[in-house]
């Protein structure tokens, strides 16, 4: 069994349990416990793809072990006095969603939507796009993995907020986002589409079982009904305009495939 150090360092790339929390060493319990309940949602199992849900539980037990740690005052402070972890206070065998429901007892569809409508073009939010597009160097798929809340009907506005900030000096231009390839951006959108698709069949299943009162349900379905109208406007636009064409013999994009591109970043705004 790896220590919870190692544990965190393959799954968040860092050793520092507040780094993993996104908070300072200063930081109040009361700011340990929001920012442990915001990542969390990120990385809840019942939030995130079929294909994602096996990493996103290794995640939300490794956050739940990293709180514990960090909210008990005596734990914490020989972490901050050592920067090691005595291996006997990690409790390998709890249920971290039991953990969690105790934690956030009140947490359901509602406050979801909730907390999304509140952060979703909040100073909070812009600050958490500005982070990712750093440390993803303006890839957009790490972007939407990485942005609280994100699904692909964002990427839009997240990339008219990124234009914005790279015109105005506060972000770099990375190659990455300023020339993706038409066939990254397609396959993007495909995956999207295959949750979507993944997400009806288990709702189906469990709307058989359970009826539709169950949260997971609420919350796949409200998914698989935003993301399949997303990728109809995109289907509906690509037809009128040709943006899957491929590429030309020069190797360069179509004139008409860039032109529907733009045509499309238009009709969105």
């Amino acid at each position: 069994m790896p220590s919870l150090i190692k544990e965190v360092r393959k799954l968040f790339d860092t050793e520092d349990l507040y780094e993993v929390l996104g908070v300072q060493r200063s930081a109040t319990k009361s700011e340990v416990k929001k920012a442990y309940y915001k990542l969390s949602l990120i990385v809840h199992p019942d939030r995130v793809s079929l294909d994602d849900r096996s990493l996103a539980t290794k995640k939300f037990q490794a956050l739940g072990k990293v709180y514990s740690i960090l909210s008990d005052d005596e734990k914490r402070v020989v972490y901050d006095e050592t920067g090691s972890i005595d291996e006997d206070d990690v409790e390998r065998d709890r249920d971290w969603s039991d953990y969690w429901r105790l934690l956030f007892p009140k947490v359901d569809l509602d406050a979801i939507k909730d907390f999304e409508a509140k952060y979703k073009g909040s100073s909070e939010e812009l600050e958490c796009i500005k982070d990712a597009y750093l440390k993803c160097k303006g890839d957009m798929d790490g972007i939407l993995n990485s942005v609280l809340c994100s699904t692909i009907e964002d990427e839009q506005r997240f990339r008219e907020t990124i234009t914005k900030l790279i015109g105005e000096n506060q972000l770099p231009e990375f190659d990455a986002f300023a020339n993706e390839s038409a066939d990254k951006s397609a396959a993007r959108k495909r995956k999207a589409k295959k949750e979507a698709e993944q997400a009806a069949k288990v709702l189906k299943k469990m709307e058989s079982a359970t009826g539709s009162n169950n949260l997971e349900a609420l919350i796949l379905r409200n998914q698989k009904n935003r993301q399949e109208a997303s990728e109809d406007f995109i289907r509906q636009m690509e037809s009128k305009y040709g943006a899957s064409q491929g590429r030309s013999s020069s190797g360069t994009r179509s004139k008409k495939g860039a032109n529907a591109k733009r045509s499309l970043r238009s009709a969105k705004k």
